[in-house]
């Protein structure tokens, strides 16, 4: 059975990138009948941000992504695990002391050693070698460290790190399903930390250790961890564990051809999520940045997503996230979807401007959906398309220039008299009511259209106008024509 993972760090929000490699682990997995787990990389602990692991899986949630095992929150909103491979933060696996296990294994087989080095020491000897024009790595002074030596050091009570011990001019090869073969000589790559000195192992030993022990066959990825994978692959031989596959995935790109940032762009899944993007268009859409199905169709669900995806065609560079094609597919959806459901989600938006009341009929608030379903991309756009419906506004300057004053005056008489007919303007009394006023006026079409549009709505263009009529109500179209 095919095991994949997305293992984050709970450094604050879930990036957007990261949540395309989940997709592409999650739907990998789910096609090939296997499982997808979710997994907390937290060793580094300056970086730690309160309360980032719930908002990680609650925007995977939000996004239809979720882990078939690992780490999941309770009813109560508690993080919890779910699975076999426990426990799935890693903080939590250096209380049980796995790491350290495996370091020590290292050590007495010679593939790692005891470092003592300060870190004045290390600044000092990698500012030299910058200043030689070198390539700044550690020097290996501690090598030739006896370990009785380093023992008798250790137990005086000296600080110290467990650092790997590659092989002296090696190229290490490896084959990545994306990118091809890649070698890496060992001369141009560092006697990495494996264990730091308070006691946390670093990225690089925990993922190896972590994944073999969670059974993971596809390490599915960003393609800035290329140069990283030889030492995990020495690692993998080093500890006798079997090589899982290897898939770098290209880099998201903003429109300027530049690594989707924080600091630049708005790169956090939270920030569509209250932009008002659906969580089906914003997946759908990241699923095609960097990937393209053998369909070629550009709307997909999450399960026609499963069938087709193939990291086969994923490409090999960068894919640019296009805020205005997102923003083309998110109002695909919104088309297709059920007004009822539709309704629901853009509600919050019109109560928040004060346009509605909480307790709106239900009917009402559908047809104000219905209204404006064709015309928005994202959620809260039905705010300012419909702003006319609940505020007082001014009629364009041109919207009644082709009119003389005299057309205006008999429109508004005959409008007038026809309201006096009729109660209220419900839905069949609006569907008909233009009729009767192109009778009593004898105008039609753009004379009888964009004269009224104009002036009950100040624009001469807009959508269906029998539903603006119903929306106004009787009161308030007389109070506008006055």
């Amino acid at each position: 059975m095919v095991r994949l993972r997305f293992a984050p760090s709970p450094t604050g929000y879930l990036h957007i990138g990261g949540l395309r490699t989940a997709l592409y682990n999650y739907l990998y997995a789910k096609q090939n009948g296997g499982k997808f787990l979710l997994r907390i990389e937290d060793t580094d602990r300056t970086r730690y941000v309160e309360g980032a692991i719930e908002n990680l899986i609650h925007e995977l949630k939000w996004a239809g992504v979720e882990a078939d095992e690992g780490v999941c929150l309770d009813e109560n909103g508690k993080i919890t695990e779910v699975g076999e491979c426990g426990p799935y933060i890693q903080s939590e696996r250096v209380e049980k002391g796995i790491y350290n296990k495996y370091a020590e294994e290292l050590i007495e087989r010679g593939y790692a050693y005891y470092c003592f080095c300060s870190k004045e020491r290390l600044d000092d000897v990698k500012n030299q070698q910058k200043a030689d024009g070198k390539i700044p790595r550690y020097d290996g002074l501690c090598r030739g460290v006896s370990i009785e030596d380093a023992k008798k050091r250790i137990a005086n009570g000296e600080s110290y790190v467990i650092r790997l011990k590659l092989p002296e001019n090696r190229d290490i090869v490896f084959e990545d399903v994306i990118k091809g073969k890649i070698t890496i000589n060992t001369n141009d790559m560092d006697d990495q930390v494996l264990i730091k000195a308070d006691g946390f192992p670093t990225y690089h030993f925990a993922v190896v250790v972590d994944d073999h022990l969670m059974g993971i066959t596809h390490i599915v990825r960003g393609d800035e961890w290329i140069s990283s994978t030889p030492k995990h692959i020495y690692l993998y031989e080093a500890l006798g564990f079997e090589k899982p596959t290897f898939v770098h995935l290209p880099t998201v790109l903003n429109k300027s051809g530049k690594k989707l940032s924080k600091r630049n762009d708005d790169a956090s899944v939270e920030d569509f999520r209250l932009k008002g993007y659906l969580p089906e268009a914003l997946i759908n859409y990241l699923a095609l940045v960097g990937w393209s199905p053998e369909s070629n169709e550009e709307i997909l669900s999450l399960d026609e997503m499963v069938k087709q995806f193939s990291f086969d065609r994923v490409s090999k560079s960068g894919g640019v996230f296009d805020v205005d094609k997102l923003d083309w597919v998110n109002a695909q959806y919104i088309r297709k979807m059920e007004v009822s459901e539709l309704a629901k989600l853009v509600k919050p938006y019109l109560v928040k401007a004060g346009f509605i009341k909480e307790d709106i009929c239900e009917k009402r608030l559908e047809l104000i959906t219905k209204t404006f379903q064709e015309s928005i991309s994202r959620l809260p756009e039905i705010v300012e398309q419909s702003r006319f419906l609940f505020e007082d506004v001014a009629v364009e300057p041109d919207a009644l220039k082709m009119r003389n004053v005299e057309h205006i005056e008999i429109l508004k008489e005959k409008m007038k008299e026809e309201l006096s007919q009729i109660e209220e303007m419900d839905e069949e009394t609006a569907k008909g009511f233009m009729k009767k006023v192109q009778k009593a006026s004898g105008f039609k079409g753009k004379d009888l259209y964009m004269p009224v549009r104009a002036l009950l709505t100040g624009q001469v263009h807009g959508p269906e106008l029998s539903n603006i009529l119903e929306i106004l109500g009787k009161g308030e179209i007389l109070r506008r024509l006055e």
